[in-house]
């Protein structure tokens, strides 16, 4: 499959970026890196750690992107299945899978945030 055009490219991280503030409002920022047909998304924590969060596949569709979670224990991205049950979704799902995952509770990546 060919990249994604510009301005899906533009789309895409406007569109993550707009939902990862809104649900994550803690975040300094979302990076978003292409390559080829892929997109890797990273959450920027105040202080500017990145995390990464998860890999998205284009497929001809702006609205429909494949996913892979992000593994830390194997520092590599996996095929995942979304929430929904397919493979396959829209970036504000693939967002929210990952980012339950690795964001559910900023408290343990920010320093000096008391924790009970």
């Amino acid at each position: 499959m060919k990249a994604a055009p510009t301005s899906t490219k533009e789309s895409l991280e406007y569109r993550l970026r707009r939902h990862a503030r809104q649900r994550w409002p803690e975040l300094a920022d979302l990076q978003v890196r292409f390559r080829a047909n892929f997109a890797y998304v990273d959450a920027v924590l105040p202080g500017g750690t990145a995390i990464k969060l998860c890999r998205l596949r284009y497929a001809g569709s702006a609205s429909l992107w494949g996913f892979a979670i992000y593994r830390a224990s194997h520092d590599d991205y996996e095929d995942s299945f979304l929430p929904s049950g397919i493979m396959g979704g829209s970036p504000e799902e693939a967002l929210d899978c990952a980012g339950d995952l690795y964001l559910s509770d900023l408290a343990l990546w920010l320093p000096d945030t008391p924790t009970n």
